[in-house]
């Protein structure tokens, strides 16, 4: 009898196994075709669209009280799609903040410390065109100095939630786990244009959840 009520159990998790990856490979598909809508609405803005939700959304960020509370703060460098933080890059600096930006190496992601304004621009492209620092500079990292209190997400889309859509990587969703494993959880606020807010985005349960999403 107990030999049958073993079978019948084994049998139900296999199916509830089955049923789980089929609903993550589910997630996955509907991740990707999001991704591929939201890069080609991306890719059809216009510069002066660009800059005038980048301007909007950047003076939202300046005023919030996540970034006047915040001392020690982590910022992407953009690329064109994503919304410009050069005027926030600008700000950290003039205002006397401590600015950390990512390097990104295999599958690890690290945020290090820019000391100025010539420091970030004459910083190395990588393979995507995006500016970072070389390894073996011996620049601080943000984890191993005491954390950050803001962090800044890039992303392809976001929910009024909280939920967002990467590139598929996983580097934000790592680095945001190992600042909480550390005991450092920073305030995340990521930054979008008004085309890249949706409805839904489909998550599984590693991917993070930010505290605000700016738009214009």
């Amino acid at each position: 009898h107990m030999g049958a009520e073993r079978l019948r159990c084994t049998g139900f998790n296999e199916s509830s196994k089955g049923l789980k990856s089929g609903m993550a490979a589910a997630i996955q598909t509907a991740k990707k075709d999001l991704r591929k809508h939201l890069k080609s609405i991306l890719s059809s803005m216009s510069a002066r669209e660009r800059q005038s939700e980048s301007k909007a959304v950047v003076s939202k960020l300046l005023s919030s009280r996540e970034y006047q509370n915040s001392r020690r703060v982590s910022v992407y460098l953009s690329m064109p799609e994503e919304v410009n933080t050069e005027a926030i890059v600008e700000d950290l600096f003039s205002s006397g903040r401590a600015c950390f930006v990512p390097r990104y190496e295999g599958d690890r992601m690290e945020m290090l410390s820019v000391e100025s304004l010539e420091d970030c621009r004459n910083l190395p492209l990588n393979k995507w065109n995006i500016r970072q620092p070389s390894s073996g500079e011996g620049r601080e990292e943000a984890l191993s100095s005491g954390g950050l209190d803001l962090l800044l997400v890039p992303g392809l889309g976001f929910s009024k939630e909280g939920h967002r859509l990467g590139r598929g990587k996983g580097y934000y969703d790592n680095y945001i786990a190992r600042c909480i494993v550390a005991g450092y959880r920073p305030k995340l606020v990521a930054l979008a244009f008004g085309c890249q807010m949706c409805e839904h985005i489909p998550v599984t349960p590693t991917d993070q959840l930010v505290d605000t999403v700016l738009n214009p």
